[in-house]
C-alpha cells in the first residue's frame, strides 16, 4: 500500500496501448515507448511517434529511473476522493534525467508537504494501488 499515510492510490485502467508500461511497473521496471525509426522517447504512451509519427516503429525501452523535481504545489483542497486523506499532499513534476523532455507527476512520498527540495536528485520507487497494480512514484535522494 501507500507510503503516505491517509493516501488511497487509484489504480491505472491499462488498455492495449499502456498495458505494456503497467505490466512492467508490477515487475518494478520502469519503460518507455521508444520510436526505433527517430530513437525518440515518449510518454505517456501514444499510438504513433510524437516526432515522425509512425505508428509501426514503436517499442518499449527500460530506463534508469533518475530524475530532478523541476517545479511542485502543494495541494491541501483535493477534489479527488483518494487524496482526501492524505492532505496536504505534494504534486511535483519529475524531470528524467536520460531525457529532458519527459516528464512525471509525484506526491514524493518520504517527503513533508512544502519541504520539497527543487532542483534535487530524485529516484524511482513502486507503490502499490488499492488493487494491488503498482505504479511509478519518485522519492528524494538523500
Amino acid at each position: 500500500m501507500s507510503t503516505i499515510p491517509g493516501l488511497v492510490r487509484p489504480a491505472p485502467a491499462a488498455n492495449d496501448l499502456t498495458k505494456p508500461f503497467w505490466d512492467a511497473c508490477n515487475e518494478r521496471r520502469l519503460v518507455l515507448q521508444i520510436c526505433t525509426g527517430c530513437e525518440m522517447l515518449q510518454y505517456p504512451p501514444a499510438p504513433r511517434c510524437n516526432k515522425c509519427g509512425s505508428a509501426d516503429k514503436l517499442d518499449w525501452r527500460e530506463v534508469q529511473g533518475k530524475g530532478h523535481i523541476d517545479v511542485y504545489m502543494v495541494i491541501r483542497d483535493s477534489r479527488i476522493k483518494g487524496f482526501q486523506g492524505a492532505q496536504p499532499i505534494n504534486f511535483a513534476v519529475i524531470t528524467l534525467d536520460e531525457d529532458p523532455g519527459i516528464n512525471f507527476l509525484s506526491n514524493l512520498p518520504g517527503t513533508p508537504p512544502g519541504e520539497v527540495p527543487v532542483g534535487a536528485p530524485v529516484e524511482l520507487i513502486f507503490e502499490e494501488t488499492s488493487t494491488g497494480q503498482m505504479v511509478h512514484e519518485w522519492q528524494v535522494i538523500t
